[in-house]
């Protein structure tokens, strides 16, 4: 072998030792980083998951900030006279734009017919009222998103203190109306087609008379205005307890609640927004606060200190 051979031959070996003591080195270097768990993650992964979760709290509060915006300006709310003249409205809505300062509630306080017909047009983003059969079919046609249970109270037969047509201790609120058709003591009634006189058309389909005669009048009016008028006359009318209360307290009125406690005059009211209304944001916005917590606790409260009951009682689900 020539000594250029010899020479090429000694550098390949060379060569050839010197890889292979590099891929050892390397094959020993720190092996513990190969079996760390693929679930326990490096700091600087650690450090990215925190701000990966503030982006996406940035990005919830800027959704939930785009809702607040679409939901603000002026809620029309169409409730009914009785709400109304409870003075619950006075308490009730200055707490719920409190809570939602970009908001503002307008009530329009008509009979339950009237205001489900301004549901019907557009004219109302919200209703507050008590026909639930009523409310039901509102829904069901499309015109409102939902309807939920917001609180309820009852019915009572107010009139004059020596109760003449003695309703006293009848069996059952249809009983009572027989006994005013039969003695033909004078009744008003609201005939508005409001929650309160549907309910006072159920009573009479039970009872073994009929609204009509001379006993039989009507005011057209709401319940404070026909409270008034009843008790002017020294007559007997259909009313809600709680509006009955307020114009007690008040010295408005002096009748006597002559009939009560049947199972037969429950008042439940319902909250619809309105499908499609002007301000439907602010009107769902206004739904979910009166059946929340916050909402159902301030209509528990009301009444208690100015009457020494609650003058309706919460009950949504």
């Amino acid at each position: 072998m020539t000594k250029i051979k010899q020479s090429r031959l000694i550098l390949a070996l060379i060569a050839l030792m010197t890889a292979f003591v590099m891929a050892l080195s390397a094959c020993g270097a720190n092996p513990s980083q190969n079996t760390e768990p693929a679930a326990n993650p490096s700091a600087a992964e650690q450090t990215a998951q925190p701000q990966a979760q503030d982006e996406n709290k940035g990005e919830n509060k800027e959704t939930s900030e785009a809702s607040d915006k679409k939901a603000e300006g002026e809620i029309i709310l169409a409730s009914t006279t009785s709400t109304q003249d409870s003075g619950l409205f006075d308490v009730l809505i200055p707490a719920f734009e409190q809570d939602h300062p970009g908001l503002k509630v307008s009530v329009v306080a008509v009979g339950t017919g009237q205001a489900i017909k301004m549901g019907e047009s557009k004219d109302a983003d919200a209703l507050l009222v008590h026909a639930k059969d009523s409310e039901e079919k509102f829904v069901k046609d499309g015109f409102g998103t939902e309807r939920q249970d917001v609180m309820y109270n009852d019915f009572v037969i107010v009139g004059p203190k020596d109760d003449r047509a003695g309703i006293k201790g009848s069996a059952n609120a249809a009983e009572a109306f027989s006994k005013l058709a039969e003695t033909n003591s004078t009744f008003y009634s609201r005939g508005d087609d409001s929650g309160t006189h549907k309910k006072e058309m159920k009573i009479w389909d039970k009872s073994s008379a009929k609204p009509e005669g001379e006993f039989y009048q009507v005011t057209g009016q709401g319940m404070g205005d026909t409270l008034k008028i009843a008790d002017e006359k020294q007559s007997y009318t259909f009313t809600d307890r709680a509006t009955y209360l307020s114009l007690k307290k008040e010295g408005a009125i002096n009748l006597e609640i002559c009939y009560e406690g049947s199972d037969d005059l429950l008042n439940q009211y319902g909250v619809i927004p309105v499908k499609d209304a002007k301000n439907q944001a602010g009107g769902e916005v206004f739904a979910e606060w009166i059946t929340s917590d916050k909402g159902q606790q301030v209509i528990k409260e009301y009444g208690v200190k100015e009457y020494g009951q609650p003058l309706f009682f919460p009950n949504a689900k």
